[in-house]
């Protein structure tokens, strides 16, 4: 047999290689989007599913209580109020409020509600990392973060606050930005805003028809899930703090958002995912939309293409 026949092909040419190589290319960039979309699709699924629990949990309360929390709790009558805005002690967001119904009782049985969010007996109860609080799509950080005065310098409380990626909703105006007033009532027309008690009858647009809380990343800004440190201010991340309009707000955005129109803003809506990427707003990183749970506790994803007189609608608790 002649010699050349002996031996049987064992390597593929360059050529074939490189085809093999551009093949598997092909193939990956086809598929990498799909597995891709399919973990988002995860992550929204189990956003919601925090949502939903928040959302029972608000229902629970108000079977409890008769109404719904309150945003949060300041004796704006105190010596001690800050100035600015009349915040004071307890500082008590909903998220403690709720915290009884989403089995985390023991974050309110410990709780000191006299001294306070910003209290040092308090520090390591709401510097605590609770998971049903974070979406898991945000890109943001996780540990507890230190409560910052306007120049960003650590707050004279030196409180540490546990992350949130969820606000609740004040309505159209953002009342902390306007002179210092004891009372929001006749100002906030959202479901909850400070020292707010609203019912059920009060929202006659309908609680199907009601946003209560909302998605806002913590790669936006800092929020915080037990509440206000009065005289502290909510810092956008350095990501955003170059765009135009992300800057400071004052501490009760910690827990609170606004969806405009407001009248220091000259008519401007925010819709959720809005690039203005105020600190105040709801602002998710689903690329679809931001998640939000509306009065009678469902949730729904708006999208950030959402008419934006529609979502002002949605967003007062009567017809405005």
């Amino acid at each position: 047999m002649p010699s050349g026949r002996r031996h049987s092909r064992l390597a593929f040419s360059l050529v074939e290689l490189l085809v093999v190589i551009a093949v598997i290319g092909v193939l990956l960039g086809l598929l990498l989007p799909a597995v891709q979309s399919a973990r988002e699709a995860g992550r929204r699924s189990q956003c919601g599913s925090n949502l939903r629990q928040l959302g029972l949990a608000f229902h629970s309360y108000l079977d409890a209580r008769r109404r719904f929390p309150a945003g949060y709790l300041a004796d704006t009558a105190s010596p001690a109020r800050d100035p600015d805005t009349f915040d004071a002690a307890p500082g008590t967001g909903w998220g403690i409020a709720i915290a009884p119904f989403i089995e985390e009782a023991a974050s309110t049985t410990a709780y000191d509600a006299t001294a306070g969010v910003a209290a040092s007996v308090n520090g390591e109860l709401v510097a605590r990392r609770l998971g049903v609080f974070l979406c898991p799509t945000s890109t943001g950080p996780r540990e507890p973060f230190a409560a910052q005065d306007e120049t960003g310098a650590v707050h004279a409380s030196a409180a540490r606050l546990g992350r949130t990626d969820y606000v609740a909703n004040a309505g159209h105006e953002d009342p902390w930005d306007v002179a210092p007033r004891a009372s929001w009532e006749g100002i906030a027309n959202g479901p909850l805003f400070r020292n707010s008690r609203v019912r059920p009858a009060d929202v006659t647009d309908g609680l199907s028809k009601t946003a209560f809380i909302g998605e806002h990343s913590q790669a936006l800004s800092q929020k915080a899930w037990a509440g206000v440190v009065p005289g502290a201010w909510v810092q956008p991340t350095e990501r955003y703090r170059a765009l135009a309009g992300t800057v400071a707000e004052h501490g009760a955005a910690f827990v609170l958002s606004h969806s405009g129109p407001a009248a220091n803003e000259a008519g401007v809506i925010h819709v959720p995912n809005d690039p203005a990427s105020h600190c105040d707003q709801m602002f998710s990183e689903h690329p679809s939309g931001a998640n939000v749970v509306v009065g009678d506790g469902s949730v729904r994803l708006v999208e950030a293409a959402i008419d934006r007189a529609a979502w002002a609608a949605f967003c007062s608790i009567a017809g405005e």
